[in-house]
């Protein structure tokens, strides 16, 4: 009966882990009220509250080279076509690129990132109750690395106390790990949704009010994978 004693470790460290992952998540969410009919998105604030300041940039990037103000390579090179003018975002880009007039997109996005124009966007959404604060994502991100480690803690003593049962109680005993295995599972997976570390429920009720029809808008809420091959290979994706 060896693996009982086990298994209340595992429930124990699992309920402890996914409440913390839940009131974190539930304090991130935040108490704002906006609906789909109260407030109005730009693009680059859906796609912050979809993605985060990485999918700002791969809107600025593909917006761009839309535009034909920039060139992207199927091998992950952006080139500036039409340095001039510009708003704040593409002139972060091409301020990021530098005077060389090309650099690999992956140097591109930490400094894209950082720029006052995507922190301006972040305090402002912040600021109306639609993004998650950075107090907010720091503790998800705590919550989700405990979960993490209750599953991987569950996976180890499951793979102990199993075999070290009497053959009668083997498929009690998988039964039984498998509950907090299961709940830890969950709640890593839904903690982990992109939405849900950048927007807060009433971002999210925006974004699910926003067509996708316009290839930049579905960009903007959905990502890369929207796109097509070569500039998903730009953007280093499959």
């Amino acid at each position: 009966m060896v693996w009982i004693p086990l298994l209340l470790v595992a429930c124990a460290v699992t309920a402890v882990a996914c409440a913390r992952l839940c009131r974190a998540a539930v304090a991130a969410g935040g108490t704002g009220t906006g609906t789909p009919g109260e407030a109005e998105l730009t693009l680059g604030e859906a796609a912050f509250l979809a993605g985060g300041p990485r999918r700002v940039t791969d809107l600025a990037l593909v917006s761009m080279h839309r535009a034909r103000r920039l060139l992207l390579a199927h091998t992950g090179w952006a080139t500036v076509v039409d340095g001039s003018g510009g708003d704040e975002l593409e002139r972060a880009v091409l301020g990021a690129i530098g005077p060389d007039g090309q650099a690999p997109v992956p140097r591109l996005r930490p400094a894209v990132a950082a720029a006052p124009c995507v922190r301006r966007i972040e305090e402002g959404l912040v600021e109306r109750g639609l993004a998650v604060p950075g107090a907010g994502r720091r503790e998800v991100a705590a919550g989700l690395r405990a979960v993490r480690g209750a599953f991987l803690l569950t996976s180890a003593l499951a793979a102990v106390s199993v075999p070290l049962a009497a053959e009668a109680e083997r498929a009690p005993a998988l039964a039984g790990f498998a509950l907090p295995l299961t709940a830890a599972g969950l709640c890593w997976a839904i903690g982990r949704h992109p939405r849900g570390r950048w927007a807060s429920h009433a971002g999210q009720r925006l974004l699910a009010g926003l067509s996708a029809e316009d290839p930049l808008t579905a960009l903007a809420t959905r990502g890369p994978a929207v796109l097509e091959q070569e500039l998903r290979a730009a953007l280093g994706g499959p």
